[in-house]
């Protein structure tokens, strides 16, 4: 049996957990259309007791079965056991991939925190599935953070986005190239180099959280970055949020456009570092770009981070 665990946070797998009453005007019209083939309608659910709806995200079913083979899954939410209970239900019907193994809010020691205390296993061999860091206080290098699935509009409000929802684009993630099909490409390349039969150290001294470090870090390998009208003045660049994590994804640093420099970063293309960008055929992409490869883990193609005027 393999000693790897993996949790999962409920809002990661399907999205649009929200007050039926929430629903926007455009919204009711617009799902029901989403409803005309069998696999969206089979994965919307009216949730009357709770007074919910919630979509699964597209690839779950594929991920929850692949991710089985390889980890000992739990599910672990900040929201009441009621409720956890019915995710599960939702996800794993035939009680397959979770059996008992839900964590709720009244499980764990800490208010507003999720920790591995509350659970056995060794930290070293847990990986973490989460489209919220914060919580994860302690144990942010067990991190995989996900990309946060925004079905419904009352989730693109949530967390201030002023983008149409997928329900209003009568849209929905791509299964093949969506969030839990990345993810999981990433967590059997993990596994792989976790369990590699060549390394010559003993299996029980082993560190996921060495082996999530060393694939993060060639996300962006040989990429040198210049910033430009994206960090403060007043601040110190090694300690600004898109510098360390640009770092965290194996990108090195200039603070002159010189012939190393492969991509500038800038939130306009007015300075006078993105017009020599431009000039000098460099990449000139929005600060999402790298946002974008933390989720994805994998460099993102730059023409679709454009930087406007």
């Amino acid at each position: 049996m393999l000693s790897n665990k993996l949790y999962v946070l409920p809002r990661a797998l399907c999205r649009g957990v929200k007050s039926v009453g929430d629903i926007g005007t455009g919204e009711q019209l617009e799902v029901p259309k989403l409803l005309s083939t069998d696999a969206l309608r089979s994965n919307l659910f009216k949730l009357d007791w709770i007074h919910m709806m919630t979509k699964l995200r597209p690839f779950v079913h594929t991920f929850l079965k692949e991710a089985s083979s390889l980890f000992e899954m739990y599910i672990y939410t900040m929201g009441e056991r009621p409720y956890a209970l019915e995710m599960a239900n939702l996800l794993d019907p035939g009680g397959i991939y979770f059996h008992s193994r839900v964590i709720a809010q009244s499980d764990s020691t800490r208010r507003h925190q999720k920790g591995l205390d509350v659970v056995l296993g060794q930290e070293s061999a847990v990986v973490i599935l989460d489209d919220t860091e914060v919580v994860w206080g302690k144990h942010r290098e067990n991190l995989i953070l996900m990309d946060r699935y925004h079905f419904f509009t009352s989730s693109c409000r949530q967390f201030g986005l002023k983008c149409k929802s997928l329900s209003e684009q009568k849209s929905d993630e791509n299964e093949a190239e969506g969030a839990l099909a990345s993810v999981l490409e990433v967590l059997q390349r993990i596994h792989r180099l976790f369990f590699d039969p060549e390394r010559g150290d003993n299996i029980m001294e082993r560190d996921v959280r060495q082996v999530l470090k060393t694939v993060r870090k060639e996300i962006l390998k040989g990429c040198k970055i210049v910033f430009t009208g994206v960090i403060p003045i007043q601040c110190q660049p090694e300690n600004h949020y898109y510098w360390k994590l640009a770092e965290k994804l194996g990108a090195t640093f200039s603070t002159e456009v010189d012939e190393s420099v492969t991509h500038v970063v800038s939130m306009n293309d007015k300075t006078e570092k993105s017009r020599q960008a431009v000039r000098e055929k460099k990449f000139l992409v929005h600060p999402r770009w790298i946002e974008a490869a933390n989720y994805l883990w994998r460099k993102p193609p730059e023409e679709n981070f454009p930087v406007s005027s």
